[in-house]
């Protein structure tokens, strides 16, 4: 997955905000860590404010 594609899906988990969104969310971002890394996964969860939405924190490892 590129991570324009990534940013795009995680827009659209953020424009509708619930719980089950929360749980895409960091599938995205298990994918995205796998492909391109941590320091990918952190940029998008600042560039997104994830951390305030739901929760995910910089660093955080997902599996």
């Amino acid at each position: 997955m590129t991570l324009n594609k990534a940013k795009n899906l995680l827009n659209i988990q953020v424009d509708f905000g619930s719980g089950y969104n929360r749980n895409a969310a960091r599938l995205i971002l298990a994918e995205v860590q796998r492909t391109h890394g941590q320091q990918a996964v952190d940029q998008l969860i600042h560039e997104l404010d994830l951390q305030r939405i739901f929760d995910l924190k910089p660093g955080t490892v997902f599996k």
